[in-house]
This record gives C-alpha cells, structure tokens and sequence, in this order.
C-alpha cells in the first residue's frame, strides 16, 4: 500500500506540530554555508530536467548507488541525466531510513506539488511531470531559491578566487537573494601537499605579492582577506582533516615554509606545527578583521585513493575521522584567548562521538559581551539527518543552550537542498513540544516562540552582522 507524503512529518507532538506551522514554517531562510557556485547563480540556467537537479553534483545520492552497485557511467559517467534519474529511481524505495529518501521526498513535495513516494514504476511519469514544471515555471537556480523564501546564502571560495560572479550578482538589481563568500584558505594550511609551492605561487599572483616566507604568505593572505571583505562579507571557513597540537617557534616556523617551497618531505611534528601556527595566525586575522571563524573539524578525505584518482575529488569518497582531538582545538582557541584575540567561532565537528565534548568546550571559551562567542555548529555532513539533529538536541542541549544556535546550513552543491532547512525546524519543533508536553519546561508561550523564532533565523542573522 503506497502513502503519501504527510504535512505532519516528524511532528509526533501537539505542542510541536503548532510551533512549526504557525512559527517556525514562516521564517525565511539564511543558508550560511553551501558549496553553490555563483557561477550558476549569475547565469540562471533554466534546469534540463530533474537528474540534473538531483544528480549533477550531489556526492550523498553518488555513495548511495554506488552501495548498490550502480555503474559509475550512471553517477558521475557519461550516461545523460534521464538514464542517471532513472538508476536513482530504482533504488528510492530501497532506502528506508536513508535521509535521501526524506530529502527527495521534501524536494518533490515543495518545489513540484508531487506526494507520492518515487519507484521505478513511476519514475517515468514523475519525470515527465517534472519536466513540464521546469518550463512551465521557468525552474532556474534563482527560482528555487527565491519559492524557497532564502534572504541569504555564503557560498565558500579559495583566497585567490576572483570573485567575479559575486560581484556580477550584488550589481544585478534583479536579484533577490543576497550572496556572500566565506573565505577558505585550506590550501594555504596544506605544506605537506605536492602541489603546495603551485599554489602559494597562485596566491602571490593573486595577490600582487612576492610570497617568500611565512610572514609575506600571512600578508598576502590578509590581503584577500580584505578583498572578500569588500563584498560585504564577514565568514571564514576552514577545513581542519587532522590536526594535533605542536608548540613552534616562528623561527621553526619559517623553517618548515621554507622546506615545504622547495617542496621537502616534512615530517609529521612539522605539518602539526606549522598547521598549529597557521590556524593561530588566521585566528588573529579573523579577529582583527570582524570575521567569524568556522572549524570544520574530522573529516577522512580521499579514502579511496584510487576511485579519487579516476573520477576527483569531492565525489563520494570522503568519510569521518577522529584524529583531531577536542584538546587540540582548546589549546587553539586558548592562545587566542589569552592575548584577547579569539574571534567568533563555531566548531563542526564531524565524528558524532564527540559532540558532546565540543559542546561542553565551545561553552568553556563564551565570554561577557559576545551572546554565544563560541558555538557549537549545526549537525554537520554525516550528521546532517534527523538521528543527527535529534541526538545534538538531545546531547548538546545539555551542555549549552540551543536556544542560542545559529541554527541549520545546508552545506549542499544542490539548488533543490533549501526543505533540509524544513526538516531541521520541524525536528526543533518536535523536540521543543515534547520537553513542554513531559513538563520539562513550561515557560510562557512568548518565550517559547522566541526560542523558534532566533533558532530558524534571528540567531544567526544577529551572529553574523548581517
């Protein structure tokens, strides 16, 4: 017996199903961390079909069906985006419990008026339907942004990127979203990379600079800094794989750039060093530049070198790792302390295991002046799904307040990713109604709307300045 999609998804409480749809289902959407390109923005493509709108870029649907043993020619190969959406629709039924199944479901409810669950009998008609509404409606990048009530997106740029589009977008009166950069100098952090001294010679040209020490490599980064600053942003981000702790001298310091120029095997006491002063300075940077300082902490890239070779990168092959410590990060954010210069910070750490224990640190470094200095970010990649938002309310809430986050991103190369926001708000609701309705809290109705109203949106708008 098929069913349909339900207005009530994950709404199990009374309490919770009012929160969201008279509170929370109303709010417009601030996604400050994705992976869209503005290249895609500015040209505003009318979309080919809905595999290109699901397919084209979305590594979680591509680890899916590779779990199934779908050829790669219908992944990332060169089979078109039917025969693509058509592999995709043999296996939906097939991931129960799979947030994708969720999210496509999501997707075609809000941005197509389609209730029924996707299979292999239907696909062809719910690709054919799908189709004329993209005409019909003229479904291009800006259209789904604009249906899905977004006021702000942050996409996530190298230092040495022009920022062209960005400025082809904030000089484009018809746009109604506004796009920023965060800035993402990863690649600079990177000495142990063969292709590191390419890059800084990149950079340098970049930024009009001759890069010869670690000392001109922090100048001409702040340089971009103020570039992308230019742009009206304010957002940093940064990728941290692993990372330990390494005390270092600047002498050291300068020591270990210059070997890694030369493109000299470093050892593993000089790639935790010179990331240790790398993150140190970039934290001092950020401070004195007005710029939120984002952590990205534990993720394996790369596992599988060989498929990572043959297809790329960022393509379904990265997992979680937990070599970065929580003392690690402390020890950062302490020397930022204690010479009065630790930014904004919200921590993403992506091994669930220590969630808890990045909560209780992000709470360790909050300081009067500053409401929620240092936060603990939204459920982050693999921790994304509703388990992973319910066991962060469930865990963190304990250790610091959630009425303080910044709330939900969607950290998605997809145009069709804005109902994860959706789904976030209706799982808070729930969890909020069912702590009213076991008596756990029992507040006034104003207070609790509050709650809503700063987590889904006035929070991170407060947070970021903007």
């Amino acid at each position: 017996m098929n069913r349909k999609f339900s207005e009530e998804l994950f709404l199990t409480n009374e309490t919770g199903r009012k929160l969201y749809h008279t509170i929370a289902k109303q709010m417009p959407i601030i996604d400050y961390h994705c992976h869209l390109q503005p290249k895609e923005i500015w040209e505003n493509k009318e979309f080919e079909d809905i595999g290109e709108m699901w397919l084209a870029g979305d590594h979680y649907k591509w680890r899916a069906m590779r779990t199934f043993g779908i050829d790669e020619r219908y992944i990332t190969g060169d089979a078109s985006y039917y025969e693509k959406y058509m592999a995709f629709a043999k296996i939906f039924p097939q991931l129960i419990g799979n947030p994708l199944y969720i999210w496509c479901a999501l997707e075609l409810k809000r941005f197509f008026d389609i209730d029924e669950p996707l299979s292999e009998a239907n696909a062809d008609e719910i690709y054919n339907r799908t189709k004329i509404l993209i005409r019909q409606k003229g479904m291009t990048p800006r259209w789904c942004m604009e249906v899905s009530k977004v006021e702000l997106v942050s996409t996530t740029e190298d230092p040495i990127d022009t920022l062209e589009y960005h400025k082809k977008l904030q000089a484009d009166d018809t746009m109604k979203v506004k796009v920023l950069s965060a800035f993402r100098p990863d690649k600079a952090m990177f000495s142990e990379k063969a292709d590191f001294s390419s890059y800084i010679a990149k950079l340098s040209n970049a930024a009009q600079e001759d890069i010869h020490s670690f000392e001109s490599l922090l100048s001409a980064l702040e340089k971009r800094l103020k570039f992308f600053k230019c742009i009206g942003t304010n957002i940093s981000d940064n990728g941290i794989p692993d990372f330990t702790w390494a005390d270092y001298t600047l002498e050291e310091i300068e020591a270990i750039f210059a070997k890694a120029l030369e493109g000299e095997r470093l050892s593993s006491q000089e790639i935790n060093q010179y990331r240790s002063a790398f993150l140190f300075e970039m934290g001092r940077m950020y401070k004195r530049n007005g710029f939120v300082m984002q952590l990205h902490v534990g993720t394996y890239l790369d596992a599988n070198t060989s498929k990572v070779a043959a297809i790329g990168q960022s393509t379904g092959f990265d997992c979680t790792d937990d070599n970065t410590s929580v003392k690690s990060i402390g020890i950062l954010l302490d020397h930022l302390t204690s010479i009065d210069e630790l930014p904004k910070t919200i921590l993403y750490p992506l091994d669930s295991s220590k969630i808890e224990n990045f909560a209780i640190l992000a709470a360790g470094f909050c300081e009067g002046g500053t409401r929620a200095k240092v936060q603990l970010g939204a459920p982050w990649w693999f921790n994304d799904q509703v388990y992973g938002i319910e066991r962060q309310f469930a865990a963190a809430a304990n250790l610091y307040p959630i009425s303080l986050s910044v709330g939900m991103l969607t950290d998605s190369r997809s145009f069709l990713s804005y109902p994860r926001h959706e789904l976030y708000r209706r799982v808070l609701c729930n969890y909020l109604g069912s702590l009213v309705e076991r008596g756990e809290y029992f507040s006034g109705e104003e207070e609790l709307k509050s709650i809503v109203e700063n987590v889904c949106y006035y929070n991170v708008k407060d947070f970021f300045g903007f």
